[in-house]
């Protein structure tokens, strides 16, 4: 395969230049980012976006994929003697994978088949004869033999004959698949005998959609359905439209066994083309609703990450607990952990007063500045405990989610290893506030649960795609490389577990990085990875304040030249805007360093290292409502978005369940996709609609009070 044919074919399909394909693939191959190549390289692939260089890096690795298995069916063919020019033609201009499958579909090797059986009986002659309807030479008498006992084992047999070659009939069969696709209804039914088991899926006992039309994540519950055995799925056409678009492809007005064919062309539908179309589509019906979900999960990842910071405060961090106790710790504004202890706040009165002492005592001592709060079992509990001790400090509920995984984690251990685990969670609660991003990359993405079917998906499809957006988040913000964890250096362009590790091994025997430039006394850290990473690293009060920018290191030079030319130092630059407003940008531009970098450099300079996150604003719930109990309907709430769906957004009103506002609750006009309306993180305003305590539904809606 040449890297023109490449270049040439996803430029069209993406409706790209080819310099751009090509531009991108050889950076790929050499090991370049997406991250670095959006903010570092839009000079090469002409100012393409991460979403942009996502679908073409994409595309190349699906281009490659198909050749390699184009390679691989050619070769197969080959030794099987059945390659002719025509066919090997016919598969090099083929570039789209289905399409590959499709034309080698007659030629897979197939196991043993009631058409094979037939063939090996002696009836193929016949077969081809009726088949063609060119007129019959041979008797079907003549085959009544070698375990052929009569004339309707002839039939049978040829039949089952003629229904694989109409089932191997590429053209016809994609016809079908489209009629199916278009016009085909998902049935869905529940499976006998139990009803009784299978009442989460009441909704689809006996249900229908129009296959082309029905929303993914209500695909994704028919298949849960299925795979969990209680509802039987059958993708349907019209049976007769079917028949009636195979017929006029085979049957011509003058055949002598019209009826056997017509009998060959409906068992080849219903047993053959119909299961296999229906498995087909269902699959490719999945993937596209897998995709629909990841993207899901993924804008809710990016929006959890990039949320407001506390920013650099002194916090006290209270995990909640009604048995066993808070747990709680004192932190500083870096996030160092200082001290801990247990509370028992729901308790005797002695000690209560003793948890009020210690919690009072200690916010003194550190001093705090802010109360983070978990927000699980005993949450709202604790905070109205904390609120009675008249403190005059923030009181802030964080999420729980993931933070007992973080705490039983191998990076829990590494950094915290004599702490108990639950110790480690109120850590990572209070860490949570002041830096959410820090903190949740330490998490699996799929355990922070803000998806929609996110166990149903192909796994490594979204492992993937959330490693994409963790990477694209903390490169956009940009990472301090003497406080940074070696987790979150691992997500830095460039770099990896590996490289990461060696960095803060460093960092811990020599001390502080002075520069960007030291990173390359790091072991194993070379050039090209400094090159991928540099831009990324904030190094905050370096001697060369660049290093505390998202400058790359090899446009140092340019900034220095500029400086120079309106008699300046750098540090002047960046500090005097009338300094910068004499800068034209124009005197500096060149081949390899053009206007869109150099525009990049000046906004930098005007705010070096600025965080793209919002500012931190707090919130509170309603203090009168801490239970489901307490709800009533027409409620007005306070709340924050925790899940976006497809079909609404889940929302925390402080009552430890989440309620559903459904798509059709969120504005006064139609919505087509809740991310349009919210966010994850986002304060909101709600009116409770339905209390169900049995099944532990709460719906909302954010359209006003009730009528």
């Amino acid at each position: 395969m040449s890297q023109d044919t490449l270049a040439s074919t996803l430029a069209k399909k993406l409706k790209l230049n080819v310099s751009q394909i090509n531009a991108v693939t050889a950076m790929v191959d050499d090991g370049a980012t997406i991250p670095f190549m959006a903010r570092y390289r839009k000079e090469r692939t002409g100012g393409l976006d991460e979403v942009q260089l996502r679908s073409v890096v994409a595309a190349i690795a699906g281009f490659r994929e198909c050749f390699k298995r184009k390679e691989s069916m050619l070769k197969s063919m080959a030794e099987r003697n059945l390659l002719t020019p025509e066919l090997q033609k016919q598969f090099m201009q083929t570039s789209d994978l289905k399409d590959l499958e499709d034309l080698y579909a007659p030629f897979r090797p197939k196991r043993k088949t009631r058409a094979s059986a037939a063939k090996e009986l002696g009836l193929e002659p016949l077969a081809q004869e009726v088949y063609h309807q060119n007129g019959r030479n041979l008797k079907a008498e003549h085959f009544i033999k070698n375990g052929v006992d009569d004339l309707d084992a002839v039939w049978s047999g040829v039949r089952d004959i003629i229904s694989e070659w109409i089932a191997d009939d590429m053209p016809l069969r994609r016809r079908l698949r489209e009629l199916t696709l278009e016009r085909g209804h998902l049935l869905s039914k529940v499976v006998k005998k139990k009803e009784a088991e299978a009442t989460k899926f009441t909704d689809y006992f006996n249900h229908q959609d129009l296959f082309q039309k029905i929303p993914s994540h209500r695909l994704h519950a028919m298949l849960r359905g299925k795979n969990e055995g209680y509802l039987r799925l059958s993708l349907q056409p019209d049976y007769n439209e079917a028949i009636q678009v195979m017929s006029r492809s085979i049957l011509k007005e003058q055949s002598p066994d019209r009826k056997q064919l017509e009998l060959a062309i409906a068992d080849s539908w219903e047993r053959l083309l119909l299961p296999s179309i229906e498995n087909e589509l269902l699959a490719d019906g999945k993937l596209k609703a897998d995709h629909d979900a990841i993207e899901v999960f993924a804008q809710n990842l990016k929006t959890l990450l990039m949320a407001a910071p506390l920013g650099a405060k002194k916090v006290m961090a209270i995990d909640p607990g009604f048995r066993t106790g808070c747990k709680v710790v004192c932190l500083d504004e870096s996030g160092k952990y200082l001290a801990t202890h247990t509370i028992f706040p729901f308790a005797s009165k002695e000690q209560l007063e003793s948890a009020a002492h210690w919690i009072t005592k200690n916010c003194e001592l550190y001093p705090i500045e802010v109360i983070a709060i978990g927000n699980g079992t005993a949450g709202r509990e604790t905070e109205a405990f904390v609120k009675s001790l008249n403190l005059n400090k923030p009181i802030v509920q964080v999420s729980e989610s993931g933070a007992s995984i973080y705490s039983a984690s191998d990076e829990a251990r590494r950094e915290f290893p004599d702490l108990d685990l639950t110790v480690r969670g109120a850590i990572s609660i209070g860490r949570r506030l002041q830096d959410p991003l820090a903190e949740l990359v330490k998490l699996d993405p799929k355990s922070i649960g803000v998806g929609q079917y996110q166990h149903d998906v192909e796994q490594k499809a979204l492992s993937q795609r959330l490693q994409l957006e963790v990477e694209s988040c903390v490169n956009g913000v940009g990472v301090e490389l003497n406080t940074a964890s070696s987790k979150l250096l691992t997500y830095v362009s460039g770099l990896g577990p590996k490289l990461a590790d060696s960095i803060v091994e460093y960092r811990e025997a020599n001390g502080s990085f002075q520069s960007r430039q030291e990173l390359l006394n790091v072991p194993r850290l070379g050039a090209k990875a400094y090159e991928q990473c540099a831009g990324f690293i904030r190094i905050r009060d370096a001697k060369n304040p660049l290093d505390s920018s998202a400058v790359h290191p090899e446009c140092y030079a340019i900034v220095e030249a500029m400086a120079k030319n309106i008699g300046t130092s750098v540090k002047g630059l960046i500090e005097n805007t009338a300094d910068r407003n004499k800068i034209n940008l124009k005197d500096y531009s060149s081949e390899t360093i053009g206007l869109p970098t150099l525009q990049d450099i000046m906004t930098e300079l005007a705010k070096p290292g600025r965080d793209p996150r919002p500012g931190f604003e707090l919130f509170e719930f309603c203090e009168s409502v801490n239970k489901p109990e307490d709800l009533s309907e027409g409620m007005e709430l306070p709340g924050i978005v925790t899940n976006v769906t497809k079909f609404g957004a889940f929302v925390d009103i402080g009552v430890h369940q989440d309620g559903l506002v459904h798509i059709s609750q969120m504005a006064h006009h139609f919505v087509d996709d809740p991310n349009k309306i919210v966010k994850v993180q986002q304060k909101v305003k709600v009116w409770v609609t339905q209390i169900d305590l049995d099944r532990k539904r709460i719906g909302l809606s954010m359209k006003g009070p009730l009528p």
